[in-house]
């Protein structure tokens, strides 16, 4: 029965993401933008179900499994950070897109003031090649851990079949099929965690029995709000502001994410940004309170799971009956294919129009490039070890610090040339992964903070304010909401 359900639900989806290639063009701009056509309803839940993915249902609760309460933490400065940078960036690189009438994110930031940044636009490419491909990797991967926590198969035969799936609707509708299935699997991993969680709650008596269970866990540590001490930054209130602070920048590091952002490159008229965060973060709360909530609740269930990230499929497992456990596992398969497909396409957008000489137009070779793009993915899911949240934020941050800079800048009304540009990407990169890598300091304060800041002042003082006059002739600009 588990098979059965789980087959059918992702037999919908495939469906759904097949049937979006009727309205396909070929065109670059539809293929990559959905030929700027996308409602507000779709554009949030697009998005939202991009942004959360495999993270959510694997990363976020197995980080919440192993750290307790004070999770609650990465949960209010995500969604903060995510939303100061909503509030002055999606509507101008909508409009900047428009204006540009560029299908990749590299392309509309290398051509923002008129400018074409081509050393910078391929330099960008490479990087986004490079670390959106680890992302696609981390996403198939958890598709594999699904089927492993709860059907006990090679989770190579998981990771298989997420890659399979993405690529027959990715290659038939592109961006749209990508979407229109993002919407219905928001839905899907909605219902699964409101299941799960209602299911989870009441089995310990309510909210109260199971705060009372989880209270003496770990000493009491457990229930604790506030974060473990650590090394970098000590105690107190230092350290739970570095770390509060830290995790506001993970999430207004979202608009350095060209996977997310050009979903709303592709809304259909920039009058309607307001409607689609609307719909955007009031999934993205929901998600994330769910979410944490089973992460404590599965330490009462599962106190001895060796595998934090196998946390949510055990837990389903051991409380829901075998059609209910497969939509769990057909929620988290939604999950990591939301990402995945996103990434995917805007990994083969910097191929075919950034990186290669000549830009491919015809749309055999956008399919192509989308189909070695996924299997390359693929392969590094079948061969690497490394956890979730571990690539994911590596792959996050790097993003983060290579384009956050730059688009906040222009977003500032600031222009910047293009060896100035080149140096911001480089440096907040080079941060980032020194911190990480070098300094291990990344426990203490996100590597993406110094990476993002950092750069962001230099790059204020090497850039100049826009004129007037260009402020009146750039179409980027639109009136407030």
């Amino acid at each position: 029965m588990i098979i059965a359900s789980f087959l059918v639900i992702l037999t919908i989806f495939l469906v759904v993401g097949l049937a979006s290639a009727r309205k396909a063009t070929g065109e670059r701009t539809d293929y990559y933008l959905a030929g700027q056509s996308v409602s507000p309803w779709l554009t949030g839940l697009s998005a939202v179900a991009t942004n959360n993915s495999g993270y959510l249902f694997i990363g976020v609760i197995g980080y919440a499994y192993s750290a307790g309460l004070s999770a609650l933490w990465l949960m209010f400065g995500w969604i903060v950070g995510d939303f100061l940078g909503s509030t002055f960036i999606h509507r101008k690189l909508r409009n900047a897109t428009t204006s540009t009438n560029e299908a990749s994110f590299a392309s509309v930031l290398s051509r923002w003031h008129g400018d074409d940044f081509a050393y910078w636009r391929r330099i960008a490419a490479i990087v986004m090649v490079v670390f959106l491909g680890a992302y696609a990797a981390a996403q198939i991967s958890a598709g594999g851990k699904a089927l492993e926590g709860v059907l006990e198969i090679d989770p190579k035969i998981g990771a298989t079949a997420v890659a399979a799936m993405i690529l027959a609707y990715s290659i038939a509708g592109g961006i749209r099929a990508s979407i229109w299935t993002d919407a219905i699997q928001s839905i899907s991993m909605l219902i699964a965690l409101i299941i799960l969680c209602f299911v989870a709650f009441y089995a310990q008596g309510g909210l109260g029995g199971a705060f009372a269970s989880m209270m003496p866990l770990d000493e009491g540590r457990y229930m604790n709000l506030l974060p473990e001490p650590n090394e970098l930054v000590g105690t107190g209130a230092l350290a739970f502001g570095f770390f509060v602070l830290g995790w506001l920048f993970a999430g207004f590091s979202v608009v350095g994410q060209p996977h997310i952002m050009v979903r709303f490159m592709a809304l259909d008229d920039e009058k309607n940004m307001q409607r689609t965060r609307v719909w955007y973060y009031s999934f993205f709360v929901v998600f994330y309170i769910l979410a944490a909530g089973l992460g404590l609740l599965s330490r009462l269930y599962l106190p001895q799971l060796e595998d934090a990230e196998l946390a949510l499929p055990q837990m389903a497992l051991q409380l829901l009956p075998d059609v209910f456990v497969g939509l769990i596992l057909a929620g988290i398969f939604a999950a990591t294919m939301s990402t995945a497909d996103s990434v995917v396409l805007s990994c083969s957008a910097a191929i075919t129009h950034d990186l290669t000489p000549q830009r491919m137009e015809h749309p055999l070779l956008l399919k192509a490039a989308t189909a070695a793009v996924t299997l390359g993915a693929l392969g590094i899911a079948l061969s690497g070890s490394q956890s979730v949240f571990t690539l994911v934020i590596l792959a996050w941050s790097t993003l983060a610090v290579a384009f956050a800079p730059l688009l906040t800048l222009y977003c500032l009304n600031r222009r910047v040339s293009e060896p100035v540009a080149i140096g911001l990407m480089v440096g907040g990169i080079a941060i980032a992964l020194v911190w990480r890598y070098g300094l291990h300091w990344q426990g203490g304060i996100y590597e993406g903070l110094p990476g993002i800041v950092i750069p962001l002042v230099i790059g204020w003082f090497l850039s100049r304010p826009a004129t007037k006059a260009e402020l009146e002739q750039s179409p980027v600009e639109a009136p407030a909401e």
